[in-house]
This record gives C-alpha cells, structure tokens and sequence, in this order.
C-alpha cells in the first residue's frame, strides 16, 4: 500500500526509553516508504501516532492526557487517523481502556508488529472500523525494516529483544516479552552497512545486553559480539545498554582492556543499596557482589564513567535501607544517575505488596538522594577542567544558535563554540568550565 507522496504526513510521539525511540525510527522508515512525509506539527498530520511507555507511571498518564485532547483535533478532521503503540498497548486491560473511552483511536498495536503498520492502515481505511492488533509474545524476530534514523553518524542497533528476569517491580518481561537475540551476522551486516553511510559511532540496544548469545544455537556471546563490531571499518565507538550486574563477566570487563573502540562508560542500573531490598527486587545480586564489580571495572579501565539507575520507596523500604542506598551512592561516586520514585505497575509482584512507601516519605528520600548524586556528579566533572577531549559533535544548541553540543567517550554533555558544519565530525576540546550536568569547553 502507498500513499500519495507528498500529500500526506505523519507525527510520531515516543515515549520512554532508547528501544522505543529505535521502535519509532522504524516506523517513520514503513511510513516514509508509504509516501508519507513527516510533519513536527500536529495540527498538520494526516496520521498520528503515539509510541508508548508503561515503565513509569508519568508516562502513562501523559499518553493518557494527549490522547483526550486529540478527540477536539479528530472532530475538525474526520479523516485524521489516529494509531496507538508500544507497551502500554501490550496490557489488555489498558486496550479496553483505549477502545471503551477514547474512541477517536483508529489503530491499536503493539511492541511485536510494527512491521504490519501498513495492513493496519490499509485495514482501518477500507472497513472504517478501529483496528486492534497485538501479539502477546514474539520469538521470531523480523529483519528487513530499515528506520529513518535521527542522525546519520550515530545509531541505535537492537541486538535483542525482551527480558527473562522478573524483577519485582519491572513490567517489561510482560510487554517486550521473552528474551531472544539476533542472529550476530545480520546486526554486524546492519553496523557495516551503517559505517558505509557515514556512522561512526553504534550504541547496542537490549533489556540486558550481557545475556545476549542465550537464545543462539552457537557458543557466541556478547563480548564475541562485540569483538568483531570493533573489527568494522568506520565505526569509531561502541557504545550499549542497558546491562545487569548478575550478568556482568569478567570477560566484558576485560573487554574495556582490549577493545579500543568500546567507549570508557557503563550504565550499570544498582537500583537500591539495602541487600534486603534487593531481594525482594528480585535483583539476585547483593550489595556486595556490585561493589566488587565496580572494583574491577575501575582496574580495568581506570578512566570508566559509571551511571545507574535508582528506585527510591520501594515496597517496605525502611530509613536504614534508604541510608544503605545513600552509603552506596557515596562509596561507588556516580559520574549520573536516572533516578525514579516507585510507582505501582501493575501485573507486576512489588504492586500487590501491602506495606507501601508514603509519598511524602518517598519525595523526601528522593530529594536527600539527588543532593548526592548532584554533589557527587558536580565533583567528577570538575576533574575534567584542563583537560582536552574527543566529543562527537551532535547538533546546534538549543539553547544558543553560536553553540554546539556533543558528548565525550566517557557520554559527557559538552558545549562549546563551533560552526554547524562540524556536525558528525569528531573534534578535540578543552574542558574551560564544569556544571552538574554538562561541560563547557573551546574547540583546541
């Protein structure tokens, strides 16, 4: 099926994590190859989409909110197709909460066939009727669509899908599913083809990378994956995310020994400090198998930029598990940190638990947490003032035209003065001055 080019546009709103942005640059490559051309205001969209998040609860109801004030925007045009994805549309019980209030939805999907977007659409156009298609689980994995990526010079690149480990309070086992692993000559095929178009930089995308291999019929692992992406002419960082610490070997962290293009930073999610916590997260590591690992990390690769994840007022946590998490925090000093208060996700065991957190205790505990981090945060990038860096020159600022920004190997935030045509280039810059979230620096 094909639309009139030129005519008619998209708008694509995506919400949540580095998979999901992946997800939607595959979408706008099937609907590009539709005739369809994108559009960044909504007003003049032909067809809407909303790429989902069910992981945090703010995500939901911003989906939830956007999409009722679309029904005024469906009235003033009835030919305006509306689609819903992603994983919220995973859950049954949110479909029914779609298709009972917001009748106005025209396309329901889910995480496992964005590659039937076209049928979807071509269905709804011929029938009229609001089309609902979700496959609960996936392990056949399809591999010829492309995406309209963001940037030329740098890429997400799926290397698995789903996740087999039930942490208490994770819903993502339930959407993205079990876990799979492509097949490693069609994601090295995929980065060459990548280098060829100009890409220098690939960050390898999975609910946990360190397990990749599990579902191959080979001895093959991610580290043997990784080995032969460093092998790719043209590819100048190897970046990934995200990684478990049950999984983390000793053969990756040497990996940051040998491998002279996986760039010097591991986002390593903790999630809590208190061991106690930690099993009933269901981590199945305590706190002291972490700091070991980040002990080898750092003679590994004594340069490593460590950030993490972390979950504050989880079911039962006490002052002296928060105090734990704060410890922790403190001994490991964090370069950043993606910091949530838990929310209840439902289908998930942490959500029937009895003895819940009061949100005020958890905002306070949240409040001393960021302190930290942003104390902590602000002293490793004040180690950096003096020193020149390789910074991957990414886009205009935002903030002032005069001004580019970039990010260093170690995933620093670098502004500094430059001409837009050194977009996609890599540059040297001297470190001038350091803030809590970003550097500032001169081009050398």
């Amino acid at each position: 099926m094909s639309i009139n080019k030129g005519q008619k546009k998209y708008y694509i709103k995506t919400y949540g994590c580095q998979m999901n942005e992946h997800d939607s640059e595959k979408i706008s490559w099937i609907l590009t190859n539709m005739g369809y051309n994108e559009t960044e205001s909504i007003d003049d969209a032909d067809l809407i989409i909303y790429n989902t998040c069910l992981v945090r609860e703010n995500a939901e109801l911003k989906v939830y909110g956007n999409l009722g004030a679309l029904a005024q925007l469906k009235r003033e045009k009835p030919d305006l197709i509306i689609a819903i994805c992603g994983c919220m549309m995973q859950r049954e019980e949110i479909r029914n909460v779609i298709l009972s209030k917001y009748k106005h939805v025209d396309i329901i999907f889910g995480t496992h066939n964005i590659h039937k977007l076209p049928q979807l659409i071509n269905n709804h156009l011929q029938t009229g009727k609001t089309i609902v298609d979700v496959l609960e689980d996936k392990r056949e994995i399809v591999e010829d669509i492309d995406a309209n990526r963001k940037y030329s010079f740098k890429a997400f690149v799926n290397i698995m899908f789903g996740c087999n480990n039930f942490c208490s309070y994770c819903i993502v086992p339930y959407t993205r599913g079990r876990e799979v692993s492509r097949e490693p000559e069609n994601i090295i095929n995929e980065i060459k083809e990548l280098a060829k178009n100009g890409c220098k930089e690939v960050t390898l995308l999975g609910q946990n990378v360190n397990s990749y291999g599990k579902t191959l019929n080979r001895n093959y692992d991610f580290v043997d994956l990784l080995r032969d992406i460093n092998k790719i002419d043209g590819i100048e960082r190897i970046r990934f995310m995200t990684s478990h610490p049950k999984d983390l070997s000793d053969k990756l962290i040497d990996a940051y020994r040998t491998l002279d293009k996986l760039c010097e930073h591991l986002h390593l999610p903790v999630q809590s400090g208190s061991n106690r916590i930690l099993k009933e997260m269901n981590r199945k590591y305590t706190r002291e198998d972490y700091l070991r690992l980040i002990k080898k990390l750092r003679e590994a690769e004594p340069n490593i930029a460590i950030t993490t994840d972390i979950i504050v007022g989880f079911p039962g946590e006490t002052d002296e598990d928060f105090n734990d998490t704060l410890e922790l925090v403190k001994e490991v000093e964090y370069d950043s940190a993606f910091t949530f208060i838990y929310s209840k996700r439902e289908g998930t065991r942490a959500a029937r638990m009895e003895n819940q957190v009061d949100d005020k205790v958890k905002h306070e505990r949240f409040q001393k947490l960021t302190e930290v981090l942003y104390e902590i945060s602000l002293k490793k990038n004040k180690q950096l003032e003096g020193q020149t860096l390789e910074v991957l020159v990414e886009e205009v600022s935002k903030n002032n035209p005069e001004y580019l920004t970039g990010r260093t190997r170690t995933n620093k935030l670098v502004h500094f003065k430059g001409d837009k045509s050194l977009i996609g280039t890599m540059v040297n810059v001297k470190i001038d001055t350091a803030k809590t979230f970003f550097l500032e620096g001169s081009l050398v």
